[in-house]
């Protein structure tokens, strides 16, 4: 086990520093890349994510091994994707999106993702959170319903369907 490994995670808000992390995490994990994240990041978006709304971040030491973005459902930027989930599920007036989170590989199984959603809802209490998932992405699937996160709908984007959770 290398000394990164033996390290514990520390999860915190993001900040402008954790921006070229974020965006290398993602892009290691978008479908280009084999991963199952829908989207693309850039530097702009992630710039962008961190100024409306806490975002969270996971290190293991100096490594960035995990993130969770939030946006706001009035956000003039939403992409097509987003506003085909709101269509179909608009929450409540005040909520956010959640999304999208990112575990590094190397960080999987170590309770990464609950730690940060548990410090959003900290960060956030009482909001709804509302995010989507691929139906064909089965592990994010059964994780966010291991969270406690609901099916609340379900909407068909460019071909692909999918399940539209929120959690308070």
């Amino acid at each position: 086990m290398t000394q990164d490994e033996r390290q514990a995670v520390v999860v915190a808000r993001a900040a402008g520093a954790d921006v070229d992390g974020i965006v290398a995490l993602s892009r290691a994990n978008e479908a280009e890349a084999g991963g199952t994240l829908t989207g693309r990041r850039s530097h702009a978006t992630v710039v962008a994510a961190l100024a409306r709304l806490p975002s969270i971040v996971a290190r293991r030491g100096d490594r960035l091994v995990g993130f969770l973005l939030t946006a706001d459902k009035a956000a003039p930027d939403l992409p097509p994707v987003v506003r085909a989930m709101l269509a179909a599920y608009p929450g409540a007036p005040d909520a956010y999106i959640y999304g999208p989170i990112c575990v590094d590989a190397s960080a999987r199984g170590d309770g990464v993702a609950a730690a940060m959603v548990a410090e959003l809802k900290r960060l956030l209490p009482g909001r709804e959170g509302v995010l989507f998932i691929r139906r064909d992405n089965v592990a994010s699937l059964r994780a966010h319903a291991r969270l406690g996160m609901r099916e609340v709908a379900g909407f068909v984007h460019a071909g692909a369907a999918f399940a539209v959770f929120a959690y308070r």
